[in-house]
């Protein structure tokens, strides 16, 4: 389906991130106890969101992947068990979200945490900005600390959340203040080599969206593919900022090398809501089959600042956003063609990374992603 639309409206009004409609997602929802299905050996990266407890860690989890209204967070009762939710927003991002309860006691000698850590990806350990922190920083360092003798190579990353109640002074001194003491107590147990990423996010904005696609990046071994791509199509093309989104979950999994503006990405998320919700009226056929995605998807926004806004879809799964200014845009042929190489390149990625047996964390950055298409048709070797 194509779409195009003349917005009259101020490039920098933009509001709360929106969810999807309830019948596109990634299909049914699927929550177990991870006592139904404990083995280690699953393939898929493993992502365990901690935390104490009534920190936001659910919440997270239902908005980001399950297209719950932030307001509705509000009715979600206490966690009480560790639950697995399998999410596979693409063919090569298929990862497992382990939502671990506040309570969870690592000196509990039922509790298995090296088979958990051995195969864990990514650890986000999520913080209460909004409530004395003193207990969860102490929480945090005996996680990371015990999850990094187990498995050196997780990514350890965390979210100083609910910060949406915060003013800009009093969130730029949390994040500084739980910085310095969370790396405080890992040089006091000589645990310098355990890396922490810190991230302000919130439910009632975009800064949770942007903070789990960083996230999820690391876990992509064909990312270093991926952004060189971005680069070459938008160098050749006109475009400021290209971004690489999953449709659903609006995370953004790869984007070229410039800076990312937190209002560019809001903006390029608002876009994605539009086109979904509009084809999802519009885009299906009479007796409701059909899909609001698909290989047919398009659209383009101006905005009134000569500003334009470009979505294509790439896989089912994946769409590329870009933003630009109307003079490029008149060269709307050559944007195309260039994207048609773009495309078959990305498609060409995918198929290399269904064929190879990819290890999952960061440590596979430089895997053997060794072809790729640049922009004029021929082989070039990736950066």
């Amino acid at each position: 389906m194509s779409i195009q639309y003349e917005v009259e409206q101020l490039a920098d009004s933009y509001g709360v991130a929106d969810s999807f409609p309830k019948d596109f997602g990634y299909g049914g929802e699927e929550e177990a106890d991870i006592e139904d299905n404990p083995s280690p050996s699953d393939s898929k990266p493993r992502i365990l969101l901690m935390g104490l407890r009534r920190s936001g860690k659910s919440s997270i989890q239902k908005v980001v992947f399950h297209k719950m209204s932030p307001n509705e967070t509000l009715f979600l009762e206490s966690t009480n068990k560790i639950y697995k939710d399998d999410i596979s927003s693409s063919s090569f991002v298929n990862f497992q979200i382990w939502d671990f309860p506040g309570q969870v006691d690592f000196f509990d000698p039922t509790f298995d945490y090296e088979m958990i850590f051995r195969g864990t990806g990514a650890l986000i350990f999520v913080i209460d900005a909004q409530d004395d922190y003193v207990e969860a920083l102490t929480r945090l360092h005996l996680t990371v600390s015990r999850a990094y003798r187990v498995n050196p190579e997780i990514n350890f990353e965390v979210f100083i959340h609910k910060v949406d109640g915060l003013s800009d002074d009093h969130k730029i001194e949390t994040q500084r203040d739980i910085h310095q003491r969370a790396n405080d107590d890992l040089a006091d147990a000589s645990l310098e080599k355990l890396h922490l990423s810190f991230y302000l996010t919130s439910i009632y904005d975009h800064s949770i969206f942007e903070a789990f696609s960083k996230v999820v990046q690391k876990l992509i071994p064909q990312l270093p593919t991926l952004e060189n791509l971005l680069n070459i199509f938008i160098s050749n093309s006109g475009i400021e900022k290209a971004f690489l989104f999953d449709v659903v979950s609006k995370i953004y999994i790869a984007t070229d090398s410039s800076p990312v503006d937190m209002q560019s990405y809001e903006l390029c998320c608002d876009m994605i809501d539009v086109v979904i919700d509009v084809s999802c009226i519009y885009g299906l056929k009479e007796d409701g089959s059909g899909s609001a995605y698909d290989k047919e998807s398009m659209a383009i926004i101006k905005l009134n600042n000569t500003t334009v806004l470009y979505l294509k879809e790439v896989t089912k799964f994946l769409a590329l956003v870009c933003i630009l200014r109307e003079e490029s845009f008149e060269r709307k042929g050559l944007i195309d063609y260039n994207f048609h190489c773009f495309r078959k390149a990305i498609h060409e990625v995918f198929e290399v990374g269904v064929s190879t047996q990819w290890p999952a964390g960061p440590q596979a950055a430089g895997s053997p992603c060794t072809k790729a298409v640049a922009l004029n048709g021929t082989p070039r070797n990736t950066v």
